[in-house]
């Protein structure tokens, strides 16, 4: 962060790990760093996700948009 507020003319940056995972990946570490179990849904209610991938990921991207723009 500081090396960005240090730079002559303001720009967008990636900041990331340069690991990728997959978004199970990602459930099951979360989900086990509180004690849940991801699978559950699926097991007990036989649920299905609705959405996909792409598309939870621009739901999750126009909320923050959306939350931005009211600040």
């Amino acid at each position: 962060m500081w090396l960005m507020l240090q730079q002559e003319k303001p720009d967008d940056y990636v900041v990331a790990t340069g690991e990728s995972h997959t978004v199970e990946e990602f459930l099951e570490v979360s989900f086990g760093y509180v004690g849940l179990n991801a699978s559950k849904a699926k097991e007990v209610l036989k649920w299905k996700p609705k959405v996909g991938f792409e598309q939870l990921v621009k739901m999750m991207v126009d909320e923050d948009l959306e939350m931005a723009d009211r600040l």
